[in-house]
């Protein structure tokens, strides 16, 4: 996943970002399946891979949408630049560890993350931005927190996991908010500041004894190229779609994807389901019901134009 546009929805219809916000985020839902099939790559290497086929794909989709011009002007900027490589190092660290975390079996704790993630935005915005929380949103916060004790009283193991996830994720929206700079654009400067460091992954890989894992089998070298397709992809169907609709409706689709990944761990992966995060599970679920409720009635609210 990436971070929110900063675009402002549109004057089009919502309905109209509807579609482009489903598939964005049940691109992002069953990303595990796609990742199942390339388990055998290492995935410190499959990040370097990911980043490798993501630019070029960036670079053809800026040049069919006309971004140059943005791009350029993001380049040309210090604090821009010095701000996206911030970003840059957020989210291939939030790369990794999701797509460890995936191979490696733990798909609850990903799922945890994700769900987390717009509380913690929140609470960003309120100690970094001068944001302030409602009542029911701090009473989000507190039952999501409770949630993540529980986590570390029974499943420290995999606390590590939710809590990189989210913060990372939720940092890369903070930095990336104070920058003037697209979501696709945005990401093409990103990817071509880890190119280099993902060269490298990749050659290390090569030179190792066990070989790289692209150049040997035509379909494995094929889905790893596929990378760059569920990384971009997605990204471009959420931005048409941030444009489209309003911020309140499409952040209450963005809980699609970390549940799809959650009945994906109860069904295809057919990993146990702990008590300890069973119960934490339902507090988060019970944290985000509050939190779009809110929402929903703040934007409910902003409709209503007083008479005159």
């Amino acid at each position: 996943m990436t971070a929110p546009a900063s675009s402002p929805a549109s004057a089009a219809s919502p309905a109209s970002g509807l579609l482009p916000a489903l598939g964005a985020y049940i691109i992002w839902g069953f990303l595990p399946l796609y990742l199942l099939l390339v388990k055998t790559v290492p995935p410190f290497e499959f990040v370097g891979w990911r980043i490798i086929w993501t630019l070029p794909l960036c670079l053809i989709i800026v040049a069919f949408r006309r971004q140059f011009p943005d791009l350029l002007t993001a380049l040309k900027s210090p604090r821009t630049m010095l701000a996206l490589m911030a970003s840059a190092v957020l989210i291939g660290v939030n790369w990794f560890v999701y797509i460890w975390a995936i191979m490696a079996g733990e798909v609850y704790a990903a799922s945890i993350g994700y769900y987390l993630n717009p509380l913690i935005n929140v609470l960003l915005g309120t100690l970094f931005l001068g944001e302030r929380l409602s009542r029911w949103q701090w009473l989000a916060v507190a039952i999501a927190l409770a949630a993540v004790a529980l986590l570390a009283a029974g499943a420290l193991t995999s606390l590590w996991i939710s809590l990189t996830l989210g913060l990372s994720f939720g940092f890369y929206g903070l930095v990336r908010k104070q920058v003037s700079v697209g979501s696709l654009p945005g990401l093409t400067i990103e990817s071509a500041i880890l190119l280099l460091p993902a060269i490298g992954i990749a050659a290390w890989y090569a030179a190792s004894p066990a070989g790289s894992s692209f150049g040997h089998e035509p379909v494995m070298s094929g889905l790893i190229i596929f990378s760059g397709v569920v990384t971009a992809i997605p990204l471009l169907l959420f931005a048409l779609a941030a444009r489209r609709m309003d911020y309140s409706t499409l952040g209450f689709i963005q809980y699609l994807a970390p549940t799809i990944v959650f009945f994906l761990g109860l069904t295809v992966f057919r990993q146990p389901l702990e008590p300890v995060q069973l119960i934490s599970f339902v507090l988060i679920w019970i944290a985000v019901a509050i939190f779009v409720v809110d929402l929903l009635a703040k934007h409910r609210k902003a409709k209503v134009v007083p008479a005159v």
